[in-house]
């Protein structure tokens, strides 16, 4: 009754409204007068006084609950490891594979799974059997196959500080995204494309695989004679429709990094510095920058690379942009003595 008291004065309520853990104190207390004095369960209510008999019942009903309740599990096997998942996504739309030839390439490569349970995440993730699926090649996979013999090119124009145009020619092998710098000048007449097109097929006519095509749009830039070069070299000259960039994306896409990354950070002075300036960018962009066409990869990857070394960074364009790599003490000092007699003529 003292604990009633205490908290009814406590409480200063009309009802009180009492915490788990009073309710769990009274109840026991209602239980031990119980036992003691050989009473029956209805006796409560002559023992709490604050809350109605019905009320210790619920409350003695909860902490049964409470004490039986347990997590439950899910039953059936564990669901499949989200990586194992992906990569079953990934040679199912990649190869239009079956599940049993999905079965085979995991335990090739040393893991065990079902073709029921392939079944079951293709299933999951809307893809159809085989039987059911669309087998015809995607536009994507049809260039990736045919893009080894493609060669782009493109003009692009640049204002210089004192407002005269300059015009540059650039070469793009879709294959390795590999850029080749054709020239600039203030006045592309015929002549000037025809020697551009000359020192390019110069500078590939040692490729391996050659080319096979050539992608240029209706520019009147281009002559019969800049066309003439390419056919006489077994090189088929494809003109994109009129007012179609998206013919010639990957020339249209280097040239809008040319801009970001190079041009429209510069105040080109001249044709001197713009060839300068887009001689040092091709460079970097041949052998030092990323490339997301190619899944990060470099379009002339460096041979015999190793990662041992400090990470050094090299600045490029004066700063524009930042060439890391890792440099071993040797090739450091290589490297530093390069530069000084780059910076001093």
């Amino acid at each position: 009754m003292r604990r009633q008291l205490a908290i009814y004065e406590r409480r200063q309520e009309r009802v009180p409204h009492l915490s788990r853990g009073e309710q769990l104190i009274l109840v026991v207390l209602a239980t031990k007068l119980k036992d003691r004095t050989n009473r029956t369960i209805k006796a409560m209510g002559d023992v709490i006084r604050i809350v109605k008999p019905a009320t210790v019942f619920g409350w003695h009903r909860a902490l049964v609950q409470r004490k039986w309740t347990y997590r439950h599990c899910n039953a059936g096997r564990p669901r499949t490891d989200k990586k194992i998942e992906q990569l079953v996504l990934r040679l199912a739309r990649e190869s239009d594979w079956g599940h049993e030839r999905i079965e085979g390439e995991w335990l090739k490569l040393g893991y065990t799974i079902s073709h029921e349970t392939v079944g079951n995440i293709l299933e999951r993730h809307g893809i159809p059997p085989v039987p059911e699926r669309d087998s015809s090649p995607s536009w994507r996979h049809l260039m990736a196959h045919y893009k080894e013999p493609l060669l782009g090119c493109d003009f692009f124009t640049v204002e210089t500080l004192f407002l005269r145009t300059l015009y540059g020619l650039v070469f793009i092998e879709i294959g390795t995204h590999r850029v080749h710098f054709g020239g600039c000048t203030a006045h592309p007449d015929n002549a000037w494309v025809t020697q551009q097109a000359r020192q390019v097929m110069w500078a590939l006519e040692d490729r391996d695989p050659g080319f096979r095509f050539l992608i240029r749009d209706n520019d009147t830039k281009f002559t019969d004679a800049f066309d003439m070069i390419f056919r006489s070299e077994g090189i088929d000259v494809i003109r994109t429709p009129y007012r179609a960039p998206n013919a010639n994306a990957y020339a249209e896409r280097w040239i809008r990094s040319a801009r970001e990354e190079c041009l429209d950070k510069l105040l080109i002075i001249n044709q001197a510095h713009l060839r300068r300036a887009m001689r040092e960018y091709i460079t970097f962009f041949n052998t030092a920058r990323p490339d997301q066409g190619l899944e990060q990869r470099i379009p002339v990857p460096k041979i015999g690379h190793e990662n041992a070394g400090s990470v050094r960074s090299r600045a490029v364009l004066g700063g524009i942009i930042h060439e890391t790599a890792t440099v071993t003490p040797r090739e450091g000092g290589h490297r530093l003595l390069h530069e000084f007699f780059e910076t001093t003529g």
